[in-house]
Formats: structure tokens, C-alpha cells, sequence
């Protein structure tokens, strides 16, 4: 958004802000809800790198595939847990878990 827009907005009396700050999360809900979503991100990328549909995926878990389809769109009913176990069940490493996270933060 360019300055002029943000100056016209500001006069008319609106406040401009992030997600953050419209949902009033702390630092470390932001964070953590980052982890989750670069996770899930992650997993979608690993499944499909190795060529796996969510069907696959959820054969190897013993789960179901909308159950694959809710981690890899990070699902508030998904946890964090869940989502490195789907990780490291793709074979994904310690350190290929260290570098995803991250290269998010960078």
C-alpha cells in the first residue's frame, strides 16, 4: 500500500495493522502459528516431492486422507506434533526439520 493511501486511510480513522495485531496474539502465538503453517507447508512439498498423493500419505500415517488434506492446510484441529510425526514418517531428518524451520526465519 503506498504512503498516500495509508495517510488517506489513517485520516478517515482507520488504524492499519497486521494479523497480529487484529487478533491480539502475542509474539509467541504469532511464532508458533508460523512453525505450524511452514510445517504444513513443509509436509505438502515433502508428499509431493516424493511423489505421493494425500491418499498415499494417509495409507503410511494410518489415517485418512481429509485427515492429510487438513495437516498440509494447517487445520487448527491439526497439532504441531502431528504434523512433525507426518515429517519424520516421510523421512525427513532432525536437521531437515531444523533447516525448514529455518529457512522460514531467515
Amino acid at each position: 500500500m503506498n504512503k498516500t493511501r495509508i495517510k488517506q486511510l489513517k485520516a478517515a480513522g482507520w488504524k492499519l495493522g497486521n494479523t497480529s495485531d487484529f487478533l491480539n496474539l502475542s509474539a509467541e502465538e504469532s511464532i508458533l502459528i508460523e512453525i505450524k503453517i511452514t510445517l504444513a507447508a513443509g509436509l505438502r512439498k515433502e508428499r509431493t516431492d516424493k511423489g505421493l498423493t494425500q491418499q498415499a500419505l494417509a495409507d503410511l500415517l494410518d489415517s485418512s486422507q481429509s485427515r492429510v488434506a487438513k495437516m498440509e492446510s494447517a487445520d487448527p484441529s491439526v497439532s504441531i506434533d502431528l504434523l512433525m510425526r507426518s515429517l519424520l514418517a516421510l523421512g525427513i531428518t532432525q536437521m531437515g526439520l531444523a533447516k525448514l524451520l529455518a529457512t522460514k526465519a531467515a
